[in-house]
């Protein structure tokens, strides 16, 4: 079976006062999380690949066992990016996300291909990036929609009207983009 890969940034499971510092359409942070999981469970398979750039969980970082149990729901082979809110006071990767099953270490940034492309992934926005001078793209999350992308490089994260709290692939995020040819 062909593995699809999919980005996604932003969930910040368990933040409660998330809600009220930005407008997501939920009435609690639990029925926040279960839209998130039902998201992301109807396009991700078992064996997809995703990246999620940055802010997994939050408040939940206080209870293990529920960010294991939504973690343990979310479909696919996860890879994470390191956000601001997925590291403690000292700037160390939070104790509770570094035990889940991610398919490798969890990184400040990470690089793959897809659609022929280099993609370089941060929680940041960046404005030149790894072979970007060769038609690399950039996701980044972390802005909220608050920060227009720059050339190749967009957000994506839930919060945005066509990631919509759910993991997009590589064509369904670049696909008003102007790629260059000369991949």
């Amino acid at each position: 079976m062909f593995v699809r890969k999919f980005y996604i940034s932003d969930t910040h499971l368990g933040h409660a006062r998330l809600l009220d510092m930005q407008p997501r359409p939920f009435n609690s942070i639990e029925e926040h999380d279960e839209h998130v999981v039902a998201c992301w469970n109807s396009v991700v398979r078992n064996e997809d690949i995703v990246y999620h750039l940055g802010d997994f969980a939050f408040a939940l970082l206080r209870n293990e066992d529920r960010v294991r149990e939504l973690f343990g729901r979310l479909r696919g082979r996860k890879y994470l990016i390191i956000g601001n809110h997925d590291v403690d006071k000292k700037g160390n990767l939070h104790p509770a996300l570094a035990t889940l099953g991610w398919a490798e270490r969890p990184s400040q940034a990470l690089r793959t291909k897809d659609g022929g492309r280099d993609v370089y992934m941060s929680h940041y926005a960046a404005r030149v990036w790894p072979s970007s001078h060769h038609g690399a793209v950039h996701f980044y999350g972390h802005s909220h929609g608050r920060l227009p992308g720059h050339g190749l490089s967009r957000d994506v994260g839930v919060d945005m009207p066509d990631v919509d709290f759910t993991p997009r692939t590589f064509s369904e995020l670049t696909a008003n983009m102007e790629l260059p040819d000369g991949r």
